[in-house]
């Protein structure tokens, strides 16, 4: 659902981004001083931008003539659906597909109150600006808050229990990713647990663990708990049907198919990644199979994830790390962004575009960036992987100049030993 997360998070990280260009407004040659924010119409904006995204989905909803019943469903049967509520009554199909989604996961004695330690859902639309704030976990959700809280003012501290920020990233890219934070004065600990969270009237007391057991007490305003998502799967019914589940998600097959004829799932629901863009294809793949249009299984390895802190995070495929434990030898390509005119130009130098490939074959194996609109760059490798290019086709590929994309050309020629500008 867009209302819930997705795009009123980007919305906040938008105004983020361009407050901080106001604030670096002389780097550009432009006079903008003492900026400041009005963070109500912050979070009120990113709350618009969530109205008019759930208003344009209702009405392809109903130019699509889907009915929509309100309610809450069970699985009475593998070809009935019972539902409480507005639309009450039981629902006859041959083919069901559970779409129910993820929540956010609640660590033993650091459970979220609502108001002094709060879930994504708190940290989207805060009361007010918390002057200190802990977020307890860096992946994708705590990280972007711990970008956003940061680039309003707010000091922060990210406590992570991996040896890296963003740990499912490629090791290069969150080492630089971190020093870039930390150089505009993000507060991370990695190898580190926070133990205990002591709540008072209006602040908590967070005790910090590290690696040797050294304990250290923070004092906050507000705690994030970002330590993953579950998949809503209780009260459904699945245990009645003997629907197989898998660590708080339902087990599926490459085309949502559970190990139960007829009941299909999608989605956070149906296990990670747990990106929309992943149940979106998962969805078109699963009515594709019950059309019998023989669609292509989900390969979950050609999956973008994207990451919208400053800097941003893109990737595909395996990391480096990955790729060597699976067996490849492999040949690795690095270009920085400062090698690039298009990123000096647009006062973005620090980055760096990584891909993995297979020693042997040529293929891609993985594709890795950090840096501005790496976000919007990753998509060209997905395309690659899909086509399963090799190196020497992407080598001969033309990039426009001057672009950011021309990094994509140059990492995969220095993995050869042939970049040009660096």
């Amino acid at each position: 659902m867009p209302q819930l997360g997705l795009h009123p998070t980007k919305a906040l990280l938008r105004s983020a981004e361009i407050y901080d260009y106001m604030k670096h407004a002389r780097a550009y040659g432009l006079k903008c001083d003492n900026p400041g924010i009005d963070f109500t119409a912050i979070v009120d904006r990113s709350r618009k931008v969530s109205k008019q995204l759930a208003g344009g989905v209702s009405h392809l909803l109903k130019k699509n003539k889907v009915t929509v019943l309100e309610g809450r469903g069970v699985l009475k049967s593998a070809g009935v659906v019972t539902v409480t509520g507005k639309a009450a009554g039981d629902y006859a199909a041959k083919h069901i597909i559970v779409a129910t989604g993820a929540r956010p996961r609640a660590a033993p004695g650091l459970e979220p109150d609502g108001k002094l330690v709060w879930t994504y859902f708190e940290a989207l639309k805060p009361d007010a600006l918390p002057k200190k704030l802990l977020v307890i976990g860096s992946g994708a959700i705590g990280i972007e808050f711990a970008s956003f809280y940061h680039s309003m003012g707010a000091e922060v501290t990210v406590v992570e229990v991996m040896d890296q920020i963003m740990p499912v990233e490629d090791a290069d890219i969150s080492a630089l990713a971190r020093k870039a934070m930390e150089k505009r004065g993000l507060n991370i600990i990695t190898s580190a647990k926070v133990t205990g969270l002591k709540r008072g009237a209006n602040d908590v007391t967070a005790t910090v663990e590290d690696a040797k057991g050294v304990k250290t007490d923070i004092k906050i305003d507000r705690v994030i708990s970002a330590v993953g998502v579950e998949g809503n799967i209780e009260d459904l019914g699945l245990e009645a049907l003997g629907v197989k589940t898998d660590r708080g998600c339902i087990t599926i097959d490459g085309f949502g198919r559970t190990n139960v004829p007829g009941i299909y799932a999608i989605g956070d629901v149906a296990g990670p990644p747990m990106l929309a863009h992943k149940a979106e294809h998962e969805g078109a793949i699963c009515v594709e199979a019950i059309a019998g249009l023989n669609p292509h299984a989900m390969d979950k390895l050609k999956i973008p994830g994207c990451t919208y802190c400053n800097p941003s995070v893109a990737s595909v495929g395996l990391t480096e790390a990955a790729a060597r434990a699976a067996g490849h030898k492999v040949k690795v390509g690095k270009f920085p962004f400062i090698g690039n005119g298009k990123a000096i130009a647009l006062g973005e130098p620090e980055g760096m575009v990584k891909t993995v490939f297979d020693a042997k074959t040529g293929q891609l194996l993985g594709a890795h960036m950090v840096g501005a609109e790496v976000t919007e760059l990753i998509q060209g490798f997905v395309i690659a992987m899909g086509l399963e290019t090799t190196e020497e086709d992407l080598m001969h590929a033309v990039f426009p100049h001057p672009t950011l994309s021309e990094m994509m050309h140059e990492s995969v020629l220095a993995a050869y030993g042939r970049a040009i500008h660096f």
